[in-house]
């Protein structure tokens, strides 16, 4: 095993999904992840959303890169942060607000449960 591993969306298949019916506030967000290292309680890859908004709640670590695209993301009683490409940020346990895409974005991510 190499101690190196490059994210290439190349490399391995996509992963689509949507987000429960349930959270969705507005549009039709389609998910796409590339999950490139999965180790016990991390995973590490990158991941793409289509236009939407709904309703997030972590219970994990989770450190993002923006990669493309725009996105805005509102905690509960908080100020809605806009998050573009270059941005990086720590989303910590308990986090509740929404997540709205603006337009389609690309981000890398490290999530640990």
């Amino acid at each position: 095993m190499t101690h190196f591993l490059r994210l290439d969306r190349a490399t391995v298949p996509p992963e689509v999904d949507r987000p429960d019916p349930s959270l969705v506030l507005a549009g039709d967000p389609v998910h796409t992840t590339w999950l490139h290292e999965e180790r016990g309680t991390l995973y590490a890859g990158m991941w793409q959303t289509t236009p939407g908004i709904w309703k997030v709640d972590y219970s994990e670590w989770e450190y993002v890169h923006i990669l493309s695209g725009t996105s805005i993301l509102t905690e509960e009683g908080g100020a809605a942060q806009t998050l573009t490409a270059g941005d990086s940020f720590l989303i910590r346990p308990g986090f509740k607000g929404t997540w709205e895409c603006v337009d389609t974005t690309l981000k890398d991510f490290v999530i640990l449960e």
